[in-house]
C-alpha cells in the first residue's frame, strides 16, 4: 500500500482549519497549538531524531470502527456513531502516529479536557469496545500483516463505583446493540471478554476490593478532576511494562480545589507541553488536547462557550439542545448570585478551574510578588558574600526531596533568602514522572543536588553549607532543622560546630507561626530577596497553610504523601524562625553605654 504524508488526510484539513482557517476563532489557545504541534511533526515524520510517521489506515480504522458502534440515547438511539471532524482529529491523531519501522503506537498517554455534555463517555465507551476488538499492530501502511491484541485488558476507572460503570455501562449497551461486537464478545453486569482472544473488560475505582489490574492495554480515567488524589491514574500509569502498546487515556472536565487536584497538576504539565513539547515531553508519546474558554474570554458572551463545547460548532438537534441546556445553567447560575452554582457553571460548562477551597500559603498575588522579588545568583552573592546568616534543612524521606535553605538579615533592613533541594541520583527520573517537575533540568543548573545512588545523602546537606562558608564566605551563626529523620546529620553537626550552634525547631503552629506570618510579610512589604530558583517557586505554590485553634499558623502539604513538595520552603521557615528569635532579642548594652544613657547609677 501507498504511503501518504498525511498532509491531505482529515486530520490534517481540521489542523489548518484551527491554525490559520475558518475555525481559529472558535478555539481556545490549547487547541491550537496542539493542532499545530500535528502540523509540525508531519513535516518532520520519519526522520532519524523523529522516528514517527502518520499512518492514515491506522487512523481511519478507529474512526471506522465507531460506525459499528450504534448510539444507545437520545433522538439517534440505534444509528451509528458518526465521529465529528473535531473527534476525528483527537483520534486520528492519537491512534493514526506509529514507528516508522514497527508500528508501534507513537501515544502511550492522552489527557483530554472538553465541557460536560460533549460526548465524553460515548467516546471512551467506543475506545473501550474498540481495545477489546479491533486493536492491532503492523508496520506502517501494511495491515495484511496485523496482529490482534491478545488477551486485551480494559480497565474503564473513575474515582467512585457509579462513575465507573458510566463508561462501562455505555459500552456494555452499545456492545450488545451491535451485532458485530455482541458476535465477538461476551459482556456481564460487571465485566465483558473477548469470545476467542480472552481478556477482560471491567469497571474501576477506589471502592474496588482487588484493584490490581495485572497488564491493561488500554486505561481510561474518567472525570479525573473528581480524583483527591492520583491513586488510580498511578495504578494505570505503573501497569503498563507488559504491553506492546498500552494507551493510558484521561478524559476530564475542570473541577474545583485546583491547586491541589492531581487533574490539575497534570494539566499544567499537559500546558508546558503544548508549549514546549520537545523539551517537556522528551518521548513525544503524549497526546494532548485541553479545550476551554480562554484567560480573558468573558463567560457572559456566549460566542466564546464553542471554545470549550465543541458539540457547539455544529447545527444539529444535539447541539442546539446542548446550547439550551447551558443557557439554562448559566442564567439559573448568575441570577442567584450562588457562589457554588457560577463554580460549577465556570467548571462544567466553560472548563475553567476554580480556586482551592483550603488554605493556601500562597495565592497568585503573592506568587507574582516571589517571582518579582528574585534576582539572578550572582546579583543574589553580591548582597549576601561574607555576611552572617542561619542556614536550616528539613529532611524528608530518604527517597524524596530534600530541602536547604539560608537566611541574612541585611543592613538595609531587607531579609534575603536561598533555597536547594537533595534528590537522589536514581530517583530523579522516577520523580520527574510523579512529581510533573524537571528535576534533571532543576539539577543542571544548580537548584538541586543529585546525590549517588537510590537513597538521599544527607552529608551533602552539611556539604552545601560547607561550600557556602568556604566559597561565599557565608558565616554561619546557626543551623535549625526539623528533628524528623535528622538525628544522625543532627549529631555529626553538633560535634563540628558545637552543642548550641545546631538548634531543633518545633514543627508546632506555635513553634513557626512568627516565621511563617513574617516570610509572608516581608514579601508584601517588598523587604524580601530570593535567589531566583523554580524550585522554590514550585514550593511556594504548594505550601498549605494550616491554623491551630490561637490562630497560629504553619505550613504543611495537603496529604502526607502528596507529591507536591515543601521541603526547602519548610527548610527556610526553620531557619527564619531562629534569626527572627536572635533578631528580636533586646540587645545586652555595654557598661559605658548604659552610662551614656543615664541608665546607670550607684
Amino acid at each position: 500500500m501507498r504511503k501518504s504524508t498525511g498532509l491531505h488526510h482529515a486530520c490534517a484539513v481540521y489542523a489548518k482549519q484551527v491554525t490559520q482557517g475558518k475555525l481559529r476563532q472558535s478555539c481556545c489557545k490549547w487547541e491550537i497549538l496542539a493542532c499545530q504541534r500535528h502540523l509540525d511533526d508531519l513535516k518532520r515524520q520519519g526522520t532519524d531524531d523523529f522516528p514517527w510517521i502518520f499512518d492514515e489506515t491506522r487512523a481511519d480504522r478507529i474512526v471506522r470502527w465507531f460506525l459499528q458502534c450504534p448510539q444507545v440515547r437520545g433522538p439517534l438511539a440505534g444509528q451509528p456513531i458518526r465521529l465529528l471532524d473535531w473527534q476525528v482529529f483527537d483520534l486520528g491523531v492519537t491512534y493514526g502516529w506509529v514507528h516508522k519501522d514497527t508500528g508501534v503506537r507513537r501515544f502511550n498517554r492522552t489527557y483530554n479536557k472538553r465541557g460536560r455534555g460533549n460526548v465524553k463517555s460515548t467516546e471512551k465507551s467506543g475506545q473501550c469496545l474498540y481495545h477489546m476488538c479491533a486493536d492491532v499492530l503492523y508496520p506502517p501502511y501494511q495491515p495484511e500483516l496485523a496482529e490482534f491484541e491478545q488477551e486485551p485488558e480494559v480497565e474503564c476507572a473513575a474515582v467512585d463505583r457509579e462513575q465507573a460503570k458510566r463508561v462501562y455501562g455505555d459500552a456494555k449497551k452499545i456492545g450488545a446493540k451491535s451485532p458485530a461486537i455482541a458476535k465477538r464478545m461476551v459482556i456481564k453486569k460487571t465485566i465483558a471478554y473477548h469470545r476467542t482472544r480472552g481478556g477482560l473488560m471491567r469497571p474501576l475505582s477506589k471502592d474496588t476490593k482487588n484493584k490490581d489490574s495485572g497488564a491493561p492495554s488500554y486505561f481510561v480515567v474518567d472525570e479525573y478532576h473528581a480524583h483527591e488524589t492520583s491513586e488510580i491514574y498511578d495504578l494505570g500509569f505503573n501497569s503498563f511494562g507488559k504491553r506492546r502498546q498500552p494507551l493510558l487515556d484521561v478524559i476530564t472536565t475542570a473541577g474545583d480545589d485546583a491547586a491541589h487536584k492531581p487533574c490539575y497538576k497534570e494539566e499544567e504539565y499537559c500546558k508546558r507541553v503544548l508549549q514546549e513539547p520537545e523539551t517537556q515531553d522528551k518521548e513525544q508519546r503524549y497526546f494532548i488536547m485541553i479545550r476551554e474558554i480562554d484567560d480573558g474570554d468573558n463567560p457572559h458572551d456566549k460566542r466564546c462557550w464553542v471554545k470549550a463545547n465543541p458539540i457547539l460548532r455544529g447545527a444539529d438537534l444535539y447541539a442546539e439542545t446542548l446550547r439550551s441546556q447551558i443557557e439554562s445553567e448559566y442564567v439559573t447560575a448568575y441570577e442567584s448570585g450562588d457562589p457554588e452554582k457560577i463554580r460549577k457553571f465556570l467548571t462544567r460548562r466553560m472548563c475553567r478551574w476554580q480556586a482551592a477551597s483550603v488554605n493556601r500559603y500562597f495565592d497568585e498575588r503573592l506568587l507574582t510578588l516571589a517571582r518579582a522579588a528574585m534576582v539572578p545568583r550572582a546579583e543574589f552573592a553580591k548582597l549576601t558574600d561574607g555576611k552572617p546568616c542561619h542556614c536550616g534543612y528539613d529532611l524528608g524521606k530518604r527517597v524524596d526531596l530534600t530541602g536547604a535553605g539560608a537566611v541574612w538579615a541585611l543592613p538595609d533592613g531587607r531579609f534575603a533568602v536561598k533555597m536547594q533541594g537533595f534528590l537522589p541520583e536514581n530517583r530523579a527520573s522516577w520523580h520527574e514522572k510523579t512529581d510533573r517537575v524537571q528535576y534533571l533540568s532543576w539539577a543542571e543548573n544548580g537548584y538541586v543536588t543529585l546525590t549517588p545512588g537510590d537513597v538521599t545523602d544527607n552529608s551533602y546537606v552539611n556539604n552545601w553549607i560547607c561550600e557556602g562558608e568556604r566559597e561565599h564566605g557565608w558565616q554561619v551563626e546557626e543551623i535549625d532543622y526539623d528533628g524528623h529523620n535528622a538525628t544522625d546529620l543532627a549529631i555529626q553537626m553538633r560535634e563540628e560546630r558545637g552543642e548550641d550552634k545546631v538548634v531543633e525547631i518545633a514543627q508546632t503552629c506555635a513553634g513557626l507561626n512568627q516565621a511563617t506570618k513574617r516570610f509572608r510579610e516581608l514579601l508584601l512589604q517588598g523587604k524580601l530577596v530570593i535567589e531566583y530558583s523554580p524550585l522554590a517557586l514550585w514550593c511556594m505554590s504548594n505550601a498549605i497553610e494550616v491554623v491551630n485553634n490561637f490562630g497560629d499558623i504553619k505550613l504543611s502539604k495537603r496529604h502526607k504523601d502528596d507529591s507536591e513538595r515543601i521541603d526547602p520552603l519548610a527548610a527556610t521557615l526553620n531557619a527564619l524562625a531562629r534569626l527572627l528569635v536572635r533578631i528580636d532579642q533586646p540587645k545586652k548594652r555595654t557598661l559605658a553605654e548604659k552610662i551614656a544613657a543615664g541608665d546607670f547609677g550607684m
